[in-house]
């Protein structure tokens, strides 16, 4: 039989639980959540321990869910990087994806099928796609034929 917390502890992993049952999160994102609900710093390492350990949390579970889900949104992996670190993430694999492929993809979508020949719209689509986090070879690539 699987432990569950008593008490005090309980309130802290059931407001936990409740999180994840509505979409994954990292173990940082769950921590921050919980302490903006006033639990004891030990009452939240000992909730997410237990989560984590009965395989409720998981943060490689996260952030594949996060990074598809981005990479579905057209975000570049220099924007998935940087908030997958801000969600505490440090280690994960982003090499399963066509980024430039994606990037050309989100050229087209936005702006056509034609490529520009002037300058200025050229820096603007360029522009654009940095927004969404492509690097400078991606980008690049998006505008040849």
């Amino acid at each position: 039989m699987m432990e569950t917390p008593q008490n005090k502890d309980s309130e802290c992993y059931v407001a936990a639980m409740r999180m994840l049952v509505r979409r994954e999160h990292s173990q940082l994102e769950l921590k921050q959540k919980l302490q903006l609900k006033d639990f004891d710093s030990a009452l939240i390492a000992s909730a997410i321990d237990l989560l984590i350990e009965q395989n409720y949390q998981s943060d490689e579970r996260f952030s594949e869910d996060f990074i598809t889900m981005r990479f579905n949104q057209g975000k570049g992996p220099i924007k998935i990087s940087g908030e997958l670190k801000q969600r505490g993430i440090e280690v994960f694999d982003l090499s399963v994806f066509d980024w430039f492929a994606l990037a050309q993809k989100i050229r087209v979508a936005k702006y056509g099928e034609d490529l520009p020949s002037d300058y200025k719209e050229i820096t603007k689509q360029k522009r654009f796609l940095q927004s969404r986090g492509f690097d400078f070879d991606q980008i690049n690539q998006a505008f040849s034929s």
